[in-house]
Order: structure tokens, then C-alpha cells, then sequence
């Protein structure tokens, strides 16, 4: 119900119909009507065959000929790409439905009566029907205006055949603007490729950079880690040794305090023949004790630590000078050192000849 309301609002439905029946390259009425999958869209055989070559230059195949290989286009009508087999447009369905649509319109026009008014009318001789071409002014006109009117001294054309052959021109223009616009797009997707690619490559060489760079800091916090230790070995050591001395030290300075608090207590004592019982004794104590002092002793600088200073300006210096492309260039150094060295060499074996 709505669909006969909607045809009698746009007008004429045989005029509807055929705007159905159109074929978006030539203009003209289906001919042998394709179907375009996945789409479902419909384009004449030939129209879709001069698609197909203009974006497929390079196809080229052989009927019986197993080589042939496929190619692709975009449908003009909704830009989606259509993939072809090695038949090309001759692998596309026929629809056959639109085909017996056309007959069935072909035969209702041929046997309906042409109306009065449907061919236009020249207006200045309104009998006339307009049916030819003037090349001159690039007007369609009557052939009045050719013998009698405007246009006698004009180049004229029947209007059919330059008709179709604006239709021609038109239809070829239009295959060509769409193969242009599928190159631009093939040129779109390839930048598009192009693009992902770049940022993955980005992200690969990223992640090898920084993996790089991890192992030399790895090797950093072990190298560190080593002489870190060296240097607490060292101190250690020193401290220990500094320590047990310090401790004998001590031990033959508390000895020698109670000698002298001893020998003092003898000479407080009043008796002659108690003091000389044990002054004998004491004093070769005390003289003994006087010679025991020369205990170890530490040399001067001992307590430096100054060789363990670490020059790394060379190591900073190489590191600044990390870049892309170093191991190149490392490469020529090297060659260069192995080139100088065979020059000193062979000028050292003329030398000795000589």
C-alpha cells in the first residue's frame, strides 16, 4: 500500500522504474546486468569490464589459460572493493532478474502509445521536433533552423549519433575518474600501511634500545658492586690489623702502669733489708718492660686509600659517543689501526733489509 502511494506521489512509475534501471557508468539502461558481490549493486557487463581494466592495467587473461590471476575495483555506487577471480568480470553472476525486468519494460513502452510531448519541440517551429546536433553552437535544433533558421550556415550532426557519443565520452570519463579514485585510494591504504608499520618498527627497535641498555647497566651495577667489595676488604683488613695493635697497645701500657704503681710502693718502704729483697727483681723488670714497648707500628700513609681511585673519564667518553650506527664506525676505526699496522710492519722489514 505504501509503496503504490510513494510511486503515485513521485510521479510516473514506469518513469520510477526505469530510474531503477539505470546504469550508474553509461547512464543508459542495463546491459546484460552484473551482480557486483558482496554489494549487490548492478553494472553493465561492459561498464564493470572497462572498471575492472582501468584499475587493473596490468591483468591480462587468456580464455583455457590456468595463469590468469585475479584483480580488484570499487564499486562506483557504494565504493566497496570488489575482489575478482582469474575470470575477471566474466566470474561475476548475471542477474537475471534485473535482465527480465528490462524485457518486461521494454515491452510495456513499445506497446504503449508515445505520448503527446514526450520527444521535445523546437521553439521557434513548434512542429518541429528537435532532432539534430549543431557542432557549431553546440545546441541540439530542428532541421528548420538548419534549412531556414539560425543554424543554416552551421555544422549539424544527426542528434542520435552525437548522443551517443557524449554518452560514450561521458562513460569513459566516468571509468576513468573512478579508476583514478581507486588508484588514490590504493595510494591511501598504502600510506595507511605504511604508518602501522613505521610505529611498529619504532616500537621494536624501542624495546631492543632499551634492552641494550639494561645489560650495560647491569654490568655497571656488577662492576660496582665488585670494587665496592674490594675496597670493604681492604678496610677490613686495615681496621683489624689497626685494632689488634691498638689492643697490645693497651695491654703492655696497663702492664707497665702497674710496675711503676709497684716500684713507687717500694720506695715508700722505710726498711733497707726489705727494699733491697725485691729492688733487684723490680728494676729488671722495669728494664725488661722498657725494651718490650717496641711493639708493631704502622707506616706512614698507611691509613690512604687513595689507590683505589677509579678513572672512568675514558669509559664517560665512549659513552657520550654512543649512536645509531656506532658499530659501523667502530668497524672502520679498527680497520684503519689494522692498516696502520701493516704499514709499520712492512716499513720495518725494508728497514732491516737494508
Amino acid at each position: 500500500m505504501d509503496y503504490k502511494s510513494s510511486l503515485i506521489q513521485d510521479g510516473n512509475p514506469m518513469e520510477n522504474l526505469e530510474k531503477q534501471l539505470i546504469c550508474p557508468i553509461c547512464l543508459e539502461m542495463f546491459t546484460k546486468p552484473v551482480v557486483i558481490l558482496p554489494c549487490q549493486h548492478n553494472l553493465c557487463r561492459k561498464c564493470a569490464n572497462d572498471i575492472f581494466q582501468a584499475a587493473n592495467p596490468y591483468w591480462t587473461g587468456r580464455v583455457g589459460s590456468a595463469a590468469m590471476s585475479g584483480g580488484r575495483f570499487r564499486c562506483p555506487s557504494c565504493r566497496h572493493e570488489v575482489i575478482m577471480d582469474r575470470h575477471g568480470v566474466y566470474g561475476l553472476q548475471r542477474n537475471l532478474l534485473v535482465e527480465n525486468i528490462i524485457d518486461i519494460y521494454k515491452q510495456e513502452c513499445s506497446s504503449r502509445p508515445l505520448q503527446k510531448g514526450s520527444h521535445p519541440m523546437c521553439k521557434e517551429h513548434e512542429d518541429e521536433k528537435i532532432n539534430i546536433y549543431c557542432l557549431t553552437c553546440e545546441v541540439p535544433t530542428c532541421s528548420m533552423c538548419k534549412v531556414f533558421g539560425a543554424h543554416k550556415a552551421c555544422e549539424v550532426a544527426p542528434l542520435q549519433s552525437v548522443f551517443q557519443g557524449q554518452k560514450t565520452e561521458l562513460s569513459n570519463c566516468i571509468s576513468m575518474l573512478v579508476a583514478g579514485n581507486d588508484r588514490v585510494q590504493t595510494i591511501i591504504t598504502q600510506l595507511e600501511d605504511s604508518c602501522r608499520v613505521t610505529k611498529e618498527n619504532s616500537h621494536q627497535v624501542k624495546e631492543e634500545l632499551s634492552q641494550k641498555f639494561d645489560v650495560l647497566y647491569a654490568i655497571l651495577d656488577e662492576k660496582k658492586s665488585e670494587l665496592l667489595q674490594r675496597i670493604t676488604r681492604e678496610q677490613e683488613e686495615k681496621l683489624g690489623f689497626l685494632e689488634a695493635l691498638i689492643q697490645q697497645y693497651r695491654e703492655q701500657l696497663d702492664k707497665s702502669t702497674k710496675l711503676v704503681e709497684t716500684a713507687i710502693q717500694s720506695l715508700d718502704e722505710p726498711g733497707g733489708a726489705i727494699f733491697l729483697s725485691s729492688a733487684k727483681q723490680l728494676i729488671r723488670s722495669i728494664v725488661e718492660a722498657s725494651k718490650g714497648c717496641q711493639l708493631g707500628k704502622i707506616e706512614q700513609g698507611f691509613e690512604n686509600m687513595d689507590y683505589f681511585t677509579l678513572d672512568l673519564e675514558h669509559v664517560a667518553d665512549t659513552l657520550r659517543t654512543i649512536d645509531f650506527g656506532a658499530d659501523e664506525e667502530e668497524e672502520e676505526f679498527i680497520e684503519e689501526e689494522e692498516d696502520q699496522e701493516e704499514e709499520e710492519s712492512t716499513e720495518g722489514k725494508e728497514e732491516g733489509r737494508q
